[in-house]
């Protein structure tokens, strides 16, 4: 095979591993700690064994996909662990927290003696860096192991289109962990275990520092209780992984029982938030932020009709309005303008015109040119009235420099994220920034043509502006809104995955979407007909009674 590494070719024999093939480059490679390879742009493990000419990088984690790597097989290191010394713990990787997985035991009670019991079993299992194996089996070879096999790990693939099931061993443990795998336990140069609540977290460097342990997860005790929340909820509805999930939408009448519970919690919620703003009695404005595909659109419409049961009226702003003029816009670090950061808004505007609204008087509302890139003044004034209150949507909202002219006592502040709870099994969770994906690829091709190939490469910028200007600022929410629906997945697959198809693998974003493909598979089909339109899933899907 002719393979290009670092703009040169190599001649390959065809069937030996990645390992093999690249064993000097890869021991004398300035990238430390190569953990796996992206050859013909697909994620793959080292021990893969080339068929097909073409090319190759390789990956530590100090880039998105070596880090869930990394992360998959600190968690496959945590389960062997307590395999070994806990074999009877029920355990459940619950969700992160910043840069840790938090994890809980169902029927042991977590303790300070334990997490360092397993703590050193981890660190003896990688000091011995012993060989982690992918044995692939038939359905039928799958369904002979499981009745023979006393466990539930990984039998969710045979429920699903897959020709092949998978299972990782070391020494004699074995479980599914879905995604690629380091090729030996001896990868985990940096981890930690501490206890946390009432389970503990596994601790993993960050991409930015690969090779330090922050001394304290940052963890924001109000999404921490956003998550516990909705787990509770679909722990009572026994609906807590994927496999539950699907069981339940093949029963009858079982999807109109999803839809209309998923749909009473929200109201229930956005009600709650509503009350909480009319028994405040000083609230002026209402400000709305989260990142991108939380469904912040229909919240704030459903949040404004709940506000006007209270006898509260909103008037909406548009931040969008009051950009500052293109010439003064700030550059990023490449020389591109940097609309995102806060200073690209007109904030002396902005804070004069709300205090002028505040205080009775009438303004002129500007509207902004981006042809032009300047402000333009159309006549549309606006004046608060004595029931009304402003409504504003925007990703600096929470950052009290936004609105620094305004009275903290006349604000309330909402965050709004999709904090998905639903785990495929026990061992492997849907990240939350996944699902959001998904809604953002089916929203831009429904609504601005947009192909999913372009939405995944705009993703990193995306996701970037989030960590700087939402993230950071979550805990000043005087309350959360988790826009999670349990079903949601279900109903998306059926627009997504034609779209993830049709990524060539030429692309660079084959990989990811090849792994959102197989994300997806594990959901059955949901029609999407019983989903109401004023469903915040419409947002994304169309038909909703709040689209303009």
């Amino acid at each position: 095979m002719r393979i290009t590494y670092d703009n040169k070719e190599f001649n390959i024999e065809s069937g030996i591993t990645i390992k093999e093939a690249f064993k000097e480059q890869i021991e004398n490679n300035d990238i430390k700690d190569i953990i796996a390879a992206r050859l013909n742009n697909t994620i793959e493990s080292l021990n893969m064994p080339i068929l097909k000419d073409g090319e190759i990088e390789f990956i530590n984690r100090t880039n998105k996909d070596g880090r869930i790597i990394y992360i998959r097989g600190l968690l496959f290191l945590m389960c062997k662990a307590f395999s070994e010394i806990y074999p009877e713990a029920l355990l459940t990787v619950n969700y992160q927290l910043s840069n840790a997985m938090f994890n809980t035991i169902d029927n042991m009670e977590v303790t300070d003696e334990m997490i360092e019991k397993v703590k050193g079993k981890m660190q003896e299992i990688i000091d011995k860096d012993l060989p982690i194996t992918k044995v692939m089996m038939t359905q039928e070879e799958a369904e002979e192991f499981y009745q023979k096999e006393e466990t539930i790990n990984g039998r969710l693939q045979t429920n699903i289109d897959k020709e092949k099931v998978s299972l990782y061993y070391c020494e004699d443990y074995y479980n599914y962990f879905y995604g690629t795998m380091p090729i030996s336990t001896g990868f985990a140069k940096i981890f930690d275990l501490v206890k946390f609540r009432n389970g503990f977290l596994v601790k993993y460097p960050s991409v930015a520092e690969p090779d330090t342990l922050q001394k304290n997860v940052s963890t924001s005790l109000k999404l921490v209780s956003a998550m516990d929340e909705y787990d509770e909820i679909n722990k009572l509805m026994k609906i807590n992984t994927v496999y539950r999930l699907n069981k339940k939408i093949k029963e009858e009448n079982g999807t109109k029982e999803l839809i209309l519970f998923s749909e009473a919690l929200h109201e229930k919620k956005i009600a709650e938030i509503a009350k909480k703003i009319k028994e405040r009695g000083n609230v002026r404005m209402v400000l709305i932020a989260g990142p991108s595909s939380s469904g912040k659109t229909t919240f704030a419409g459903k949040l404004g009709m709940s506000l006007r049961v209270n006898g509260i009226k909103p008037v909406t702003i548009s931040v969008d309005n009051y950009f500052v003029e293109r010439v003064n816009n700030p550059k990023d670090e490449h020389g591109n303008y940097d609309f995102e950061c806060i200073e690209a808004l007109d904030l002396d505007l902005f804070n004069s015109q709300l205090v002028d609204l505040l205080a009775g008087k009438e303004v002129n509302l500007p509207t902004f040119d981006f042809t032009t890139g300047e402000k333009v003044y159309k006549g549309n004034t606006l004046k608060l009235k004595e029931d009304e209150i402003l409504v504003i949507e925007g990703i600096h909202c929470l950052n009290d420099k936004l609105t620094s002219l305004i009275p903290k006592e006349n604000k309330f502040k909402v965050y709004i994220s999709d904090l998905t709870v639903l785990n495929i099994d026990y061992y492997n969770r849907i990240s939350t920034t996944d699902t959001r994906l998904i809604r953002r690829i089916v929203r831009d091709y429904k609504f601005r043509a947009y192909s999913a190939e372009h939405t995944l490469k705009t993703w990193y910028s995306v996701n970037r502006g989030e960590q700087k200007n939402i993230f950071p600022y979550q805990e000043e929410a005087d309350c959360m809104f988790n826009s999670s629906i349990v079903y949601e997945l279900a109903v998306l697959k059926k627009y997504a995955m034609p779209l993830l198809e049709e990524i060539p693998q030429t692309s660079r974003e084959y990989s990811e979407a090849r792994r959102l493909i197989t994300l997806l598979k594990y959901f059955e089909n949901m029609e999407p007909d019983l989903v109401p339109n004023n469903s915040l899933l419409r947002e994304f899907i169309g038909g909703s009674i709040f689209e303009d």
